[in-house]
């Protein structure tokens, strides 16, 4: 189990940009991998009425268990390696394993019993330090859509905040906002 503090800037980028990015930092295919994210909410939002939101992450048959919160700066994570035994408990009978998430969830007041399904991701991934920092390119499918993004996540808000205006400004990339991966699922999925 850890916690940590997510400070993040993102960026939705086109297929060209993605491409020429993947390009300049010499990201190769065998280095990008494929992961599932599954979220989690009750059916009345209750996560998502306080700005937060639940998921578990299956990559490389490992399941990560994150509950994000807002923080001052940024999000809080608390996040929880769990058995994929666990995950199929939790995602069939509605029952989550005890622990750091768990115990959050109850601070939170969510009746973690209640929690379901909301919607889900795949998300082919590659990740590359720059600039005292974790630059993250994500190409995700929610059914039939397809989005590009940029993430670049750091320490200090200022310092990343610079880096990253720099960097889109190096490669000519104008900004547009990203909604996190649970709201761009979520909006699909309605559809």
């Amino acid at each position: 189990m850890s916690t940590n503090l997510e400070i993040e800037f993102k960026n939705m980028l086109d297929e060209n940009e993605y491409h020429e990015l993947l390009n300049y930092f010499s990201i190769h295919e065998e280095q990008i991998w494929t992961q599932k994210n599954v979220y989690f909410d009750t059916l009345s939002h209750d996560l998502k009425r306080q700005q937060a939101a639940l998921r578990v992450r299956v990559k490389n048959n490992t399941y990560e268990l994150t509950l994000k919160t807002k923080a001052e700066v940024g999000l809080l994570e608390t996040n929880q390696m769990i058995t994929k035994a666990d995950y199929k408990t939790f995602k069939h009978d509605h029952q989550l394993v005890k622990g750091p998430v768990y115990d959050a969830l109850v601070e939170l007041g969510i009746h973690v019993d209640e929690l379901r399904v909301m919607t889900d991701l795949t998300t082919k991934r590659a990740e590359v330090p720059y600039e005292n920092g974790l630059l993250v390119l994500d190409k995700s499918f929610y059914g039939e859509v397809i989005d590009f993004e940029l993430e670049y996540e750091v320490k200090d808000y200022h310092e990343g905040l610079k880096i990253f205006n720099d960097l889109l400004n190096k490669h000519n990339i104008p900004t547009r906002p990203a909604e996190n991966k649970i709201k761009r699922a979520t909006a699909v999925a309605k559809k």
